[in-house]
Order: structure tokens, then C-alpha cells, then sequence
């Protein structure tokens, strides 16, 4: 597709900047949001954003779907949504003979809309997709296409009847992101914008096959031994009772980010480099990631709680 790698940087740097700008089109502001969700998409992970009704969660999700040369199913998460409803079921055919009829989840993009809305057992049905890019229904496995991503939402208000989402699942998202209401001016231009009648049209910008090249071109950037280092004692330095912890690490949290954090330190890093036209990710790459990275991965006790101590305020004082 490219000559060299290093032609083929240069190339992912302008397709990014491509697809903010069409993104820009219908989404104002969120600049930090949009990257995140780009970053995560092309370090080939999954994403949960965080934040209350009206902040256009499910329009940007929707808008990277439209830019992207990929098929998108959204799933209303509800409590009686049923595992099959997302994965699928066999049934009988009109020969009589069992034929699996795929769910939604047998698509590129998958919006998963409200996550914590459904009960844990419809939850868990994402896990092996979201891990393994494979489903099993009936003691068969189905692969799902490539690539493949969960673009999950979040309601941080109204928690009546919602199932906080396990660990272990929480874990298969590269970012949490939270999204945080817009500017004044901001406000002014999305007002403007959606009352004016006029609709903007949207451009596909990038391929299935472009995708897959460019996630696997991340994980070829070199990375220099200080930078990842720094990545590794950052994720390790949140994890308390150990002979090296610190005492602000022993005093406020509970438990810290495993080793798949690490791992995404330095894919998002180098990413995160890639976007800004580098060849290397440095430190600040690293810091750049590091909030959306950790902040569902490390959790505080019942002290931090009383002191008013938000985890971001601690992944901050780590790095």
C-alpha cells in the first residue's frame, strides 16, 4: 500500500486530520473525545463513553460510523435485552435443519447504547466478542468481521435500575472516556447548527482494509526502553500493598490497573504519536493517554471516598 513506513505515518497523520475535520462537520467541540475514540479505533481496542443525557454521545459514535467505510448496528441496551438479542440464535429453518441467524453484533461498529441499562448475563455477551472478535453460540464459534470495535454508552445520572458494569469488563475497554459539557461558545454553535435546518453531508473517508493496514503500522513504531518503562511503572505504580508502593497508593486505593493497561500505554502512546506526525511516541504521549486509560481500571476505597479524592486527581499526582 506504501513504499515505506515511514510514507505510510506520514499518510495516517493526514487521514486523521482528514476524518477530524469531517467530524467536525456535525460534531462541535469534543476535540479530546474524538481523538480518543480515533485513537482507540486504530490501536484496535474499545471504548466507553461517560456522561449525562444531551452531550451528543450516541451522534459522535453515529458520525465516525458514517465516515467510515464499515457496517454499524446500534444496540439499545434495556433490562429485558437477552444475550441472544446480540449475538443471535439458531432456529429452524424451512428444511428443518438448524441455521444460526447472526445478531448485530456481527458488525464493524458496534453501538452499544446505555451498557449498564441490561442485566450482567446480556452484558457478559459482549465479553468474548470483545476480546476474542469471536462468538459461540451452541458449541460453535462464528468469527465476526474485522475490524472489529464496541463504542459503548454511559449515563453517569439516574442509576435506578442499572447493573454497574463487572470488572473484568470494564477491563476490555482501552478508554473511559468522560465528556464534560460544551463552552459558551460552543453551546452557541450547536445551537445555531441544529436549528437552522440545514443538515451537513458527511464524506467516507477511510476503508475496512485502510483500518486494518493502520493498526497493524501502530504496533510496528518503535517505542524507546525509558518511554516504555515509564508507561510500565505508571500502571504498576497504582497497584497498592507492594513492597514499592506509595504511601498516597497504600492510603486511597483499593486496587490498581493490571497488566492490559500497560499494554495500552504504550499502543495508545504510540498512536497518540502518530496522530501529531511522529515517527516515536515520547512521555507526553504516554501522559496523554494515561487519564481515559487508568481512570476505570483503578479503584479508590472508602477513605478517598470520604476525603473527596477523585481518581483522576490521583492517576494526575502518579504521573
Amino acid at each position: 500500500m506504501y513504499n515505506s513506513d515511514v510514507e505510510a505515518l506520514d499518510a495516517f497523520a493526514q487521514k486523521y486530520k482528514d476524518l477530524k475535520a469531517e467530524i467536525s462537520k456535525i460534531i462541535v467541540g469534543q476535540d479530546e473525545v474524538v481523538s480518543n475514540i480515533l485513537i482507540s479505533i486504530f490501536s484496535d481496542g474499545h471504548s466507553l463513553l461517560i456522561g449525562v443525557p444531551g452531550l451528543a454521545k450516541t451522534l459522535t459514535v453515529h458520525t465516525i460510523a458514517q465516515i467510515l467505510d464499515l457496517s454499524f448496528s446500534r444496540i439499545q441496551f434495556t433490562p429485558d435485552l437477552m444475550p441472544s438479542d446480540i449475538i443471535g440464535s439458531e432456529i429452524l429453518d424451512e428444511s428443518r435443519n438448524f441455521k444460526f441467524n447472526r445478531g448485530p453484533v456481527f458488525s464493524n461498529i458496534i453501538l452499544a447504547d446505555e451498557i449498564n441499562r441490561t442485566p450482567p448475563k446480556t452484558q457478559s455477551a459482549l465479553l468474548e466478542a470483545m476480546q476474542e472478535r469471536t462468538v459461540t453460540v451452541a458449541g460453535q464459534r462464528h468469527k465476526l468481521d474485522l475490524p472489529f470495535f464496541v463504542l459503548a454508552t454511559q449515563n453517569p445520572i439516574e442509576q435506578e435500575g442499572t447493573y454497574p458494569l463487572p470488572e473484568a469488563q470494564l477491563d476490555r475497554f482501552m478508554f473511559s472516556i468522560t465528556l464534560d459539557y460544551p463552552t459558551f461558545a460552543e453551546e452557541i454553535q450547536v445551537v445555531k447548527t441544529t436549528t437552522a435546518g440545514t443538515k451537513a453531508e458527511l464524506n467516507k473517508r477511510l476503508s475496512a482494509t485502510e483500518i486494518l493496514y493502520f493498526q497493524q503500522l501502530m504496533r510496528k513504531i518503535p517505542i524507546a526502553d525509558n518511554v516504555l518503562e515509564y508507561a510500565v511503572r505508571l500502571a504498576t505504580k497504582t497497584r497498592p500493598n507492594r513492597p514499592d508502593s506509595l504511601p498516597m497508593v497504600n492510603n486511597y486505593i483499593a486496587w490498581g490497573a493490571g497488566p492490559r493497561a500497560s499494554q495500552y500505554l504504550v499502543l495508545g502512546a504510540k498512536c497518540h504519536a502518530a496522530t501529531k506526525g511522529k515517527y516515536s511516541p515520547d512521555i507526553d504521549d504516554v501522559k496523554a493517554v494515561a487519564l481515559p486509560i487508568l481512570r476505570h481500571r483503578v479503584f479508590k476505597n472508602y477513605k478517598a471516598e470520604a476525603e473527596g479524592l477523585s481518581i483522576e486527581k490521583i492517576i494526575t499526582d502518579l504521573m
